[in-house]
């Protein structure tokens, strides 16, 4: 037991110089932490600072780092933005190229076209100042226009008249044509006379109808005869507004003689009345009524003219010409009144014989 007691006892005492042995470690190593945080405390780096103030320094950090990210992506914003500034500049440039280059081709061209101008401008005025003439031209045309409009009762009338004669002396053509068709017989230019040449009716140099012709002119004397009556005033008058709508009046009606030139003048004046005082005989011996018929002045219309060779058609050159020249011409002379005044006497004095029982 006592070895026992003896192992106890030295076990605790081991146990004691431990537990002594290790607070006086303890103790040095306090002593150590003391000396070391003194040294630490007088011997720290200059750079280091408190710690609230690192807080406050890590916070700055963030917030700066926060402000350069920020920055960053307002930089690569800035950029993007910059390089599409750059190119728009380019496009805008190139524009501007284009158009300094078109303003200078126009500037070229608009000089040309102000000389042009000009030159249209003064051209404009020549035509406005044309125009203008002819604006007064044209009323003064007008003007005449509208007075020639405002028919004259005369020359509407001796209009009438004209176109009445010719339609009579177209009757009087066809009608002896209708019965001799071999005649040679034609309205006069003027279409104032029926045209018998020569030879149609007479022998060359001879004044006497020979019998064949005497028929010719009978026949011409009655159609005369048929016709008159509506145109003339007198017992065989029988005057109606239907045969003659223009109230038109026969003066005289007119046989004349013509000849060629060839042979005296005497002779050939002669032999002109000759021949329409043959051709006046014959006509009334076959229709006696004939100088029935009287003018406004109550004369008979029927007369005789010669004219010799004073009056030819055509050329005597040529024998064919001659033989045209050598004729008889029956014209008509309508009564051509001077005034309306003169108008009125015509109707009245028709409208008289047309209104006798």
């Amino acid at each position: 037991m006592r070895a026992q007691a003896k192992q106890v006892r030295h076990e605790e005492e081991e146990e004691s110089a431990f537990v002594s042995m290790t607070d006086m470690t303890v103790g040095f190593l306090f002593i150590m932490m003391i000396l070391l945080a003194f040294f630490a405390s007088q011997a720290r780096d200059p750079e280091t600072v408190p710690l609230s103030r690192f807080d406050a320094m890590v916070a700055d950090r963030d917030e700066w780092r926060a402000l350069a990210e920020t920055r960053e992506q307002t930089i690569a914003r800035l950029e993007s933005d910059l390089a599409e500034a750059l190119q728009t500049v380019k496009v805008l440039t190139a524009q501007v190229s284009d158009l300094t280059r078109e303003r200078d081709e126009l500037k070229v061209e608009n000089a040309a076209l102000t000389s042009r101008v000009d030159e249209l401008e003064k051209l404009i005025r020549k035509l406005q100042a044309r125009i203008k003439d002819q604006d007064k031209q044209i009323e003064r045309l007008k003007s005449e226009l509208e007075r020639l409009k405002q028919v004259d009762p005369l020359e509407a009338y001796l209009s009438q008249v004209s176109s009445a004669r010719r339609e009579v002396l177209t009757r009087l053509r066809d009608a002896i044509l209708a019965d001799f068709p071999d005649l040679k017989v034609e309205l006069s230019e003027e279409s104032d006379a029926l045209r018998f040449q020569g030879e149609g009716l007479f022998a060359s140099g001879s004044p006497e109808l020979t019998s064949e012709k005497a028929a010719i002119v009978s026949r011409l004397a009655a159609r005369l005869d048929e016709i008159l009556p509506c145109f003339t005033l007198g017992e065989a008058s029988r005057f109606d507004e239907s045969c003659n709508p223009s109230f038109a009046m026969v003066e005289a009606v007119q046989i004349e003689g013509h000849t060629d030139n060839l042979g005296s003048d005497q002779l050939n004046r002669n032999l002109s009345a000759a021949r329409a005082n043959s051709t006046f005989f014959a006509m009334t011996g076959a229709a006696q009524g004939v100088m029935r018929h009287l003018n406004l002045k109550r004369q008979p219309v029927l007369s005789v003219a010669a004219y010799g060779p004073d009056r030819p058609v055509t050329s005597n050159e040529t024998p064919t010409g001659r033989s045209t020249n050598r004729r008889i011409d029956l014209r008509f002379i309508m009564v051509t009144p001077k005034d309306t005044g003169g108008i009125r006497t015509i109707r009245e004095a028709l409208e008289a014989i047309g209104s006798r029982p």
